[in-house]
Order: C-alpha cells, then sequence, then structure tokens
C-alpha cells in the first residue's frame, strides 16, 4: 500500500516542485546580460502603456558593458555596473534632451531613475527584473533579430 501511494503521488509532487526554464532564476553577470536587449513591460507590477508615436522604453547592454535605450520620450546611455551586493545600475547616464508631456515623462522618470540608482537584479531566461528604492521594473528579452 506504501509504494501504491508514494508511485501515484510522485507525479503530483514533481509537478509541484518543477517550474518552467523560463521562470528559473539566472546567476547574474556581466556576461549574462551583456549582448541582450530588454523591452519594459512593468512598472511596480503593472503593464505599461505606450501613446501613440512612442516605443515602449528599453534597455540594451553592449560589449564592454555599455548600455543605451529609451527611457519613455530620450534616449539614454552609459556604462552599466554591477556590484558585489547583486545590484544594478547604470553610470554617468547621458540622456538626449528632447521634451515631452504626461505620461511619457513621468514613465522617463521612473525609468532613468531606476536605472541610474542601484537596483537589486534577477534575471530569467526570459525577463529582467530591477527592484529600486521606489520603483520595480520589469523588462521582457526582446534581442535584436
Amino acid at each position: 500500500m506504501k509504494k501504491l501511494i508514494i508511485a501515484a503521488s510522485l507525479p503530483l509532487f514533481m509537478a509541484a516542485c518543477g517550474s518552467t526554464a523560463d521562470e528559473k532564476q539566472i546567476q547574474v553577470s556581466a556576461e549574462a546580460l551583456q549582448h541582450h536587449h530588454w523591452i519594459l513591460t512593468k512598472i511596480d507590477g503593472e503593464a505599461i502603456s505606450t501613446p501613440d508615436k512612442f516605443a515602449a522604453p528599453d534597455l540594451e547592454i553592449g560589449e564592454n558593458f555599455s548600455a543605451n535605450g529609451k527611457a519613455g520620450c530620450n534616449n539614454f546611455f552609459g556604462q552599466a555596473e554591477l556590484n558585489d551586493k547583486g545590484q544594478f545600475r547604470i553610470e554617468r547616464m547621458g540622456m538626449s534632451m528632447k521634451a515631452c508631456l504626461g505620461d511619457v515623462m513621468k514613465t522617463e522618470q521612473v525609468v532613468t531613475s531606476t536605472l541610474s540608482d542601484w537596483s537589486d537584479i534577477s534575471l530569467t531566461k526570459e525577463s529582467l527584473t530591477l527592484q529600486g528604492e521606489q520603483h520595480q521594473l520589469t523588462f521582457t528579452l526582446s534581442d535584436w533579430k
């Protein structure tokens, strides 16, 4: 009887403990982040909306850990960094200086403040999450094709 119970419950146990490959955390390193492009999909757990004529904010980490992307209205660039506490930031962030109105600028302020300050970072096969002091940014992998 014990064997039957164990055999019957094993598939349920395995399914409960398993997770998809997309959900598994990946060790964060410069090598794991470089040469990837992410699109911002959520701020503080809420899906972002992008007004007409504007692309969703994005982040690209390139060679030598250079970072660039679109924050909402303006483009940004700088040097990405990881510290020994598992945190990420873009140091010496530079930006274009276009003036935009409304929600686009609000989104841009959240994105730039989170990216330029140290944020806890987590990485899966399909997403990158930055948890800053005030906001959480969730990016979805969207490598250039």
